[in-house]
């Protein structure tokens, strides 16, 4: 079967792999860097296709409750927003969490904190990484540094949801949401019947034909020790996450005397800095988290261990290299290099905040 390729932005590819997915639905609300997910949407029309609702909801907290609903019914249901947005709808978040439901969550992100800007950054790595709601959850959290990642993360940030009953997001920055690249299009797969949702979800609120009962899904429990049951059930399948769904990518890291880490758009510019760097004879490699929850701390722990010291690189003030410093365990020194407001760096820069600290690899 030939291969569909298409030039598309990478909000424009969530849109058309969300239809091909066979999502049951998305519920939206317009913010740049992101807007182009809904309007992707709206255009194709899959409502008249595969029957898929697209809904522009009246506020992001309307919005994501619109996504409980859906997830409490079994359903395949999505949303996307951008770094305030996102905010808004943290309380819904936690409430799906604790519900134990798939659901799907898209941020392209901006650069904040408040409105911000509408230029891209990766400043909301703390709110999705460590539950930007209440409690104790977390989400699995999928980070794409590629239009076709923005594509293929539809369908596996959806299929890990429903494994684990718990929400995925896509974290994406506003550069890998508005450029545009080359995207073979994941074939289509059917929605499933009612039939098939109530025998696959038999925890979901859909009921059964000629069956009074319905279940109740709720959040919600008054009694102090079944609650901490709930969290343990949680973190028994947090803990079943982290065995079996950390993914990452490594380059040169087979001779690597150094290391850098960075995630999303920002891993792109590292490669190419640690290309031009090879070429003057500085062994560098790079550490790219795909999931930065569950994060790759035991891969980081075994380069930690070999290399002579690490330049985590963000676009803010300083976020992941928490995570980094966690893993290595004072192993190695780690510093960061990053730039807020929007701005994006080049590869010449990133160099030269590598030699800066580390002086000796000259």
């Amino acid at each position: 079967m030939q291969e569909e390729v298409k030039l598309m932005k990478g909000n424009e590819a969530i849109a058309h792999a969300a239809i091909r997915y066979g999502m049951d639905g998305y519920f939206g609300y317009p913010i740049t860097p992101q807007s182009e997910v809904l309007e992707t949407l709206e255009e194709l029309m899959p409502w008249e296709t595969t029957g898929m609702v697209v809904l522009q909801a009246e506020s992001e907290l309307a919005a994501i409750n619109m996504v409980y609903g859906g997830a409490s019914a079994g359903k395949a249901v999505m949303t996307s927003s951008s770094s305030p947005g996102v905010s808004l709808k943290q309380e819904g978040i936690s409430y799906i969490a604790a519900a134990e439901l798939p659901a799907l969550i898209i941020n392209v992100m901006r650069g904040g904190p408040g409105l911000g800007t509408i230029q891209p950054s990766q400043a909301d790595y703390f709110q999705a990484t460590k539950g930007g709601g209440h409690g104790d959850y977390h989400l699995i959290v999928l980070s794409p540094a590629s239009v076709q990642e923005m594509a293929d993360f539809v369908g596996l940030g959806m299929d890990l949801a429903f494994k684990y009953r718990t929400p995925a997001m896509i974290l994406a920055d506003g550069v890998v949401g508005q450029m545009m690249e080359k995207v073979v299009l994941p074939p289509a797969r059917p929605r499933r019947t009612d039939e098939e949702i109530a025998r696959q979800c038999p925890w979901a609120a859909c009921g059964k034909n000629g069956r009074k009962h319905r279940n109740v899904v709720t959040s919600l429990e008054l009694e102090s020790p079944k609650m901490e049951e709930n969290n343990r059930r949680f973190q028994r399948t947090y803990e079943l996450i982290k065995q079996n769904e950390i993914r990452f990518e490594e380059y040169y890291t087979e001779d690597a005397e150094y290391l850098m880490v960075a995630f999303g758009s920002v891993a792109r510019i590292c490669l190419k800095a640690i290309e031009e760097a090879r070429e003057q004879g500085l062994k560098i490699g790079l550490l790219r988290p795909i999931t930065l929850w569950p994060f790759p701390t035991a891969e980081l722990q075994r380069l930690g261990a070999k290399v002579k010291g690490m330049l985590v690189v963000e676009l803010n003030a300083g976020q992941m290299i928490e995570d980094v410093r966690l893993a290595v365990e004072g192993a190695v020194p780690v510093h960061h290099f990053g730039r807020m407001g929007g701005i994006v760096p080049n590869p010449g820069e990133i160099l030269d905040a590598f030699n800066n600290y580390f002086t000796e690899a000259k």
